[in-house]
């Protein structure tokens, strides 16, 4: 057996200390003060005890160092670390070997604290020495649970505990330290608890959608006015996320644009929506590694600056005609599954012009050629197209010849000859063809 103790330094991140052991054995608990870990099953899997060790000690962020012993059961690792936080064991056991709990003191067995000055008494110091004498004897002078705690700690008896298991959901709530009078003071208390929201989330391979932060207000009655016992403001990401940088940053946003009701007393967290993280492939390419902010993170804080409906984005929409293929609606209001940038199951053509004119540009037509600075002459083309017909509030249909057009002057052009309706009708008297810019090529 491989037992691990810790001992998290800050009061407040037991409770995500312990998440992020599960992260590397499902054998976790807390027994007394500190946190055991048995790790024997998943050695394996993470490379051996040093690996181990370093993922789970040094990789820690944004948890601070705790101090930690190890040994070949929970009871020894924990009387190893009770010695090293004491000074009597300044140096950390080898990792290449289990320590014996013969030369422990008894004063770092939990079940033996009250016994220990009568026990020095009779010349037993360690828990050797306590596991020499009669098994009988000590049972009945010292209680059975001095004995069951020896038998643990040298092997004979399985240790079993009340292990820890995740959340299904991420709730929190912490005491602030003094009365929040404006919502960015809050900032200081979500600081902490979107840090151990990280941790949930990376221990339950899981990004973040949406979040909610509450305060509870301190105040029944302000002004004469009675006010509610809690106030909410939720905060919502476009893609899955761990990057709590950006969740601070967008929860800053948001607060700098809330008010209070009343000072504030405490701060709870909890998450709304939670998906999947999709574990990208990581380039060998310096020039595939993508360096500073993702373009979603800042729409998002642009967002939340300036508000729901003043930043845009494209969405593309099954159309053949060019002008239609898009749309622009609020960043929010874009669907989940299908992003602006995704181009997955529309058309697309490889002819087509990275930039289109607001409005088709009527050109002039001299001996049936058109005109843009000069006349055009046409490389490719007709590309025909007919449609729109169903739509109402267009005049009519669209009906199309597209060429790819040479100007001497503008260079590559997109233009289209207008096929007018009385076209399709024989008897009608002849109308003159219309040409339109559309599209330029850079």
């Amino acid at each position: 057996m491989y037992w691990i103790a810790l001992l998290p330094l800050h009061e407040g991140e037991r409770v995500a200390w312990g998440w992020h052991a599960l992260r590397f054995t499902p054998r976790v608990a807390w027994v007394d003060e500190a946190l055991l870990l048995e790790a024997s099953a998943s050695l394996r899997l993470w490379g051996g005890r040093k690996a181990l060790l370093t993922r789970l000690l040094r990789e820690c962020a944004p948890l601070a160092p705790a101090p930690w012993a190890q040994g070949s059961a929970g009871l020894v690792a924990l009387g190893l670390l009770r010695l090293k936080l004491r000074s009597e064991h300044t140096a950390a056991p080898a990792l290449s070997s289990m320590n014996s709990p013969h030369d422990l003191p008894l004063d770092v067995l939990s079940a033996a604290h009250e016994h220990v000055a009568t026990l020095q008494r009779m010349g037993c110091r360690s828990w050797g020495d306590l596991r020499a004498l009669p098994r009988a004897g000590v049972a009945r002078r010292f209680g059975a649970p001095v004995l069951e705690a020896l038998d643990m700690a040298f092997g004979e008896r399985p240790e079993v505990y009340p292990w820890l298991t995740l959340p299904e959901a991420f709730d929190m709530k912490f005491e602030l330290l003094t009365l929040a009078t404006s919502a960015p003071e809050l900032m200081e208390c979500a600081h902490r608890l979107l840090a151990q929201l990280q941790v949930w989330l990376q221990a339950r391979h899981q990004g973040v959608l949406a979040i909610e932060l509450e305060w509870t207000l301190d105040l029944k009655r302000h002004n004469g006015v009675r006010l509610p016992t809690h106030e909410q403001l939720a905060v919502r990401s476009a893609v899955p996320t761990q990057d709590i940088t950006h969740l601070r940053r967008l929860v800053a946003e948001h607060l700098s644009r809330t008010g209070l009701s009343a000072p504030a007393s405490y701060l709870r967290l909890r998450s709304l929506e939670t998906q999947a993280m999709r574990s990208d492939s990581q380039s060998l390419l310096p020039q595939d590694r993508i360096k500073g902010e993702r373009l979603h993170q800042l729409v998002e804080r642009l967002r939340a600056r300036l508000g729901q409906a003043s930043v845009r984005a494209p969405v593309q929409q099954a159309d053949h005609r060019p002008e239609h293929m898009q749309r622009w609606v609020p960043t929010g209001d874009v669907p989940r599954g299908a992003p602006a940038h995704s181009a997955s199951g529309l058309p697309c053509d490889a002819l087509y012009p990275p930039w289109l004119l607001p409005a088709p540009l009527r050109l002039e037509v001299r001996g049936e050629k058109p005109h843009y600075h000069g006349p055009l002459r046409l490389l490719a083309g007709p590309q025909r197209l007919e449609t729109g017909w169903w739509d109402g509030d267009a005049p009519g249909p669209a009906l199309r010849d597209y060429f790819i057009a040479r100007s001497e002057q503008a260079g590559l052009l997109w233009v289209y000859r207008e096929r007018l309706t009385t076209a399709l009708d024989e008897t009608a008297p002849s109308a003159p063809v219309r040409w339109y810019l559309h599209g330029v090529y850079a």
